[in-house]
């Protein structure tokens, strides 16, 4: 039987995946030492597993450090992850030193998992909540120009935080290395191979066990009406302005509605509501998607993914750029269609258009089927046990890498070349313009070699 030590951030969409692992673990026998948060301890109790409250290390917020991440700042995200790591570090060397677990088991996002891992010399497996993201899977996720300078200019502040990890016995280089997925890093991912996007670039270190919920049951769409299902999560779910649209929309519609608001708005603020639509704070979500037949949905990984075990489609309104990658990929596989337009006419047709073509409803049943062959929890499980795992060495990104210094070095050495043959030919006054040229078309270029190698390193391995 082995010991294992859970850590994850205080986030239900983090935390929720983990539950039903923690649970196959703790039935085979394993002891399981979850770390997490006093709001997550009671779920955490009934899988069997021993819960460590840390809230005492959570640091203080400033108003705007508290807006930060309510707004999911990148920066506010991994600084207030470097300072608990800082806060924790004497309470969890003791616990290390005391419990001494054979395996970590952390989420992605959560510093203080990994580091500690790395810096007792445990073997670490990564539970990766949404998609793995590296170089290739990333380019699904386009940042904002307020995300975009959020992360550049936020920095310096991210740097001084590292530094003072350091004389605590944390040396990272960059805070990339604690957010990127590698091919050297075991790590469960909570989708299948299929769902995944550049699956054949992730290694053998990488375990696609599809999604991990409690529940088994199987979609029942069976009923006098269509149900539609909205939910904008648990994070940035503040939008009574939204709901009212959503209601106004489907008031006059042949559907029953349930929406799921959190406890972020009062729902008196949503006015009266007609006979066919009902209002909650929370609700059984896996058994309202059992039976819905449509799901307006902010596209958070786990909201997908029980979407489709669940056969239902989506009208899909991403607010982040990691949702906006899930929902690309969801719409790629025809399960649903992006809300480009969120005023009341066209939440109306989106909706519309779900429950009108059949085609949405079938792609999201065969994802479904695919996610239920996965191994799921118990193969979770399996390889969490298992740590740490070898693999067949090969690593599509390293060889892309290497691929794209050598393009690199021969563009540029081809560029000054042809700088200087025109220079000499026909003066500076024209071989400025390749240089600006080559500048210009580098970035178009770079990214074609890079997808045809790409390309010509999967059909060479096979996968």
């Amino acid at each position: 039987m082995k010991k294992i030590a859970f850590f994850c951030i205080p986030a239900h969409g983090h935390t929720n995946p983990m539950l039903p692992v923690a649970a196959e673990l703790v039935k085979r026998g394993d002891t399981v030492r979850f770390y997490s948060f006093n709001e997550f301890g009671d779920k955490i109790k009934t899988t069997g597993a021993e819960f460590i409250s840390c809230d005492a290390y959570l640091p203080e917020l400033t108003e705007q450090e508290a807006s930060g991440l309510k707004k999911v700042s990148t920066t506010e995200m991994a600084v207030q992850d470097l300072r608990i790591t800082r806060n924790m570090d004497a309470f969890l060397d003791g616990e290390f030193q005391v419990f001494r677990p054979d395996v970590v088991y952390s989420d992605s996002a959560c510093f203080w998992g990994k580091l500690n891992a790395w810096k007792h010399n445990v073997p670490l497996v990564v539970s990766t909540s949404t998609f793995a993201f590296n170089q290739m899977s990333s380019q699904y996720m386009k940042n904002s120009p307020g995300e975009l300078a959020d992360m550049v200019l936020g920095l310096p502040r991210v740097s001084r935080e590292l530094k003072a990890l350091a004389p605590y016995g944390y040396h990272v280089k960059s805070v990339f290395t604690l957010i990127a997925s590698d091919n050297q890093t075991d790590s469960v991912v909570y989708t299948s191979r299929r769902f995944q996007p550049y699956a054949e670039s992730f290694s053998d270190h990488y375990a696609f066990v599809g999604p991990s919920v409690f529940s088994k049951a199987a979609p029942d769409k069976e009923k006098a009406r269509p149900l539609v299902y909205i939910s904008m999560g648990t994070v940035i779910n503040d939008r009574p302005d939204f709901y009212r649209k959503c209601i106004e929309a489907l008031k006059t519609q042949a559907v029953d509605v349930v929406i799921s608001c959190g406890n972020a708005i009062d729902r008196e603020a949503l006015g009266a509501l007609p006979d066919n639509i009902r209002v909650y704070p929370y609700v059984d979500q896996l058994d309202i998607l059992s039976k819905a037949d449509a799901f307006i949905t902010h596209c958070g990984m786990n909201s997908v993914s029980e979407s489709l075990y669940m056969a239902t489609p989506m009208v899909l309104y991403p607010q982040t750029n990691e949702q906006q990658a899930v929902a690309r990929r969801a719409k790629e596989i025809g399960a649903g269609v992006m809300l480009a337009d969120d005023s009341v006419d066209g939440i109306r047709s989106a909706v519309r258009e779900l429950l009108d073509s059949g085609a949405y409803a079938a792609a999201a049943k065969a994802c479904g089927a695919d996610f239920r062959a996965c191994s799921g929890t118990a193969g979770a499980a399996d390889y969490i046990e298992n740590a740490p795992h070898a693999s067949d060495g090969v690593d599509v990104i390293r060889d892309l890498n290497a691929s794209g210094t050598r393009f690199q070095i021969l563009y540029w050495l081809a560029v000054i070349i042809a700088v200087n043959l025109l220079r000499f030919a026909a003066g500076w006054r024209f071989a400025w313009i390749i240089a600006v040229a080559a500048g210009i078309l580098y970035t178009p270029i770079s990214k074609k070699q890079q997808k045809m190698k790409y390309a010509s390193l999967v059909k060479r391995i096979g996968k």
